[in-house]
């Protein structure tokens, strides 16, 4: 049964809902990019799909727009995939679970996908009117934006004839993004050995937090939940000749660490460390939960720190040498803001995110860390990512770069951002704001590709994408959409 059957515009929330059916988290978009060439080929349309699995549809102009200049629109159909622990979907095969809270728009239990879903619903339900006025459509869905823009690197488009690309990756209406950071993912990787001890296993789970984008939220300095269970970790290693036995953190290495959980063992019968050591234990792990929480106290007031002891187990750990080494790695690594821009008040210039943290004693010890890196200045990210490279060296750790893209700047003669600013006063009786943000998006890869591209990048209001907070606003769907047949229908 339908759940958006009765939201307007009806022809967008349609494919919303469709493509909501779709499983379609990052590296997982082969059913949606078949659907999108399935959708062009019952339409007639031009469509061309490639090895990564990006999609280009074209239609051609309507009746009296022959000779206007054709419009790129562009979006992509992965989205951040996340669950809260209690969801029982496997959102490698599952669709999502809709639901309408007045002028809200979510999915029960995960991520909703506005980010980038309404772009492809957007889109869809342009190629699929027959009276909407439009010149030349040329309609960009690419793969995995969310994990590096790999779709966007390594697409063809030398089929394109427009020069005027409209991006619809914003999350707030009436702003205009005319500029971005580049990025890259650095992943991390530190081998070790492992061994099989007896001793007390303990359990720690950090929760509560707010999250977010680490392209938005950044500067709101939440907490993170893998650096704080490096931190925990950091100081168990301090005072007790603890062994990691595994670490789980974090979904996505753009979105900032909820969750994240810790299991250590404290070996049987060390010598200095009699049965008083629980309750040092315990008493360490309480104090660090309310250090922890009084600091996050005003900027992200869930925080939670929970730990239990299971008794004496035998199991594969991590010696205590590359417990150590994991701990210092952790704690060393930097995150968060690393500089605000000189020149635009209030933009994060350089940053970094420690999004997803895995580490497991099996038949070899093994941590991993990814990070998504970002900043306006090319060299300062590089900078950094050479930083990041130095401290692995310092342990041991083996670094690696990927998805590395450049950053968009500002035109300063943007016929394109001309037009759309003057029709948003003309519907609205307000100038758009017109800014350069610190999250990524594919314009400056578009840029590289095409000669004098000219790029706008809009959308509607969204909130707390990438989490399983996520909404996004049924009102201002509607709004942008009227804007975007405006737009497309101005000679």
């Amino acid at each position: 049964m339908s759940v958006l059957a009765d939201l307007e515009p009806r022809e967008v929330f349609s494919y919303f809902e469709e493509i909501s059916r779709i499983p379609r988290g990052s590296g997982n978009i082969e059913q949606i990019s078949n659907y999108l060439v399935k959708f062009a080929e019952e339409r007639k349309l031009e469509v061309y799909q490639d090895a990564l699995k990006n999609v280009i549809m074209i239609k051609e102009a309507s009746e009296g727009y022959e000779d206007c200049e054709p419009v790129i629109l562009q979006g992509h159909m992965d989205m951040v995939a996340v669950k809260t622990p209690e969801c029982t979907l496997d959102l490698k095969k599952d669709g999502l679970t809709l639901r309408v809270d007045g002028d809200e728009l979510s999915a029960e239990g995960t991520s909703l996908g506005g980010d980038d879903g309404i772009a492809v619903a957007y889109a869809l339900a342009l190629l699929d009117s027959h009276e909407i006025a439009h010149p030349r459509l040329e309609v960009v869905i690419t793969v995995d934006e969310e994990v590096g823009m790999e779709g966007a690197q390594g697409i063809d488009l030398a089929m394109l004839k427009g020069r005027n690309l409209i991006n619809i990756d914003s999350e707030q209406e009436g702003i205009f993004t005319v500029g971005c950071a580049g990025g890259a993912r650095v992943d991390l990787a530190l081998c070790g050995e492992a061994q099989t001890i007896a001793g007390d296993k303990w359990t720690v789970r950090i929760g509560g937090l707010k999250g977010g984008h680490s392209g938005v939220e950044i500067h709101k300095e939440r907490g993170n939940a893998n650096q704080i269970a490096g931190r925990i970790l950091r100081e168990l290693t301090l005072k007790y000749p603890v062994c990691l036995v595994e670490i789980k953190g974090g979904e996505a290495d753009n979105a900032i660490a909820r969750e994240c959980r810790l299991d250590f063992l404290m070996p049987k019968n060390r010598a200095g460390f009699g049965a008083g050591a629980r309750e040092e234990i315990e008493s360490l792990l309480k104090r660090l939960a309310e250090e922890i929480g009084e600091e996050l106290a005003t900027r992200d007031p869930g925080f939670r720190m929970e730990w239990e002891m299971a008794g004496e187990n035998a199991c594969r750990v991590f010696t205590q040498q590359d417990t150590v080494r994991a701990a210092r790695i952790l704690v060393s690594l930097p995150g968060g803001v690393q500089a605000m821009s000189p020149d635009v008040p209030g933009l994060v210039e350089t940053s970094l995110n420690m999004g997803v943290l895995n580490a497991q004693a099996q038949s070899q010890a093994g941590l991993c860390v990814s990070f998504s890196v970002r900043s306006s200045v090319e060299s300062a990210k590089r900078a950094l990512i050479d930083k990041m490279q130095a401290i692995a060296e310092l342990v041991g750790a083996e670094c690696s770069v990927r998805g590395d893209y450049p950053g968009w700047k500002y035109r300063v003669d943007s016929p394109l951002r001309d037009k759309m600013t003057t029709l948003y006063r003309k519907m609205y009786q307000k100038d758009p704001k017109v800014v350069a943000i610190h999250a990524g998006l594919e314009c400056g890869l578009f840029m590289n590709k095409l000669d004098n591209l000219d790029c706008v990048s809009i959308g509607p209001d969204m909130k707390n994408i990438h989490t399983t907070e996520e909404t996004l606003s049924i009102s201002s769907v509607k709004r942008m959409w009227e804007y975007l047949k405006e737009l497309l229908a101005i000679r």
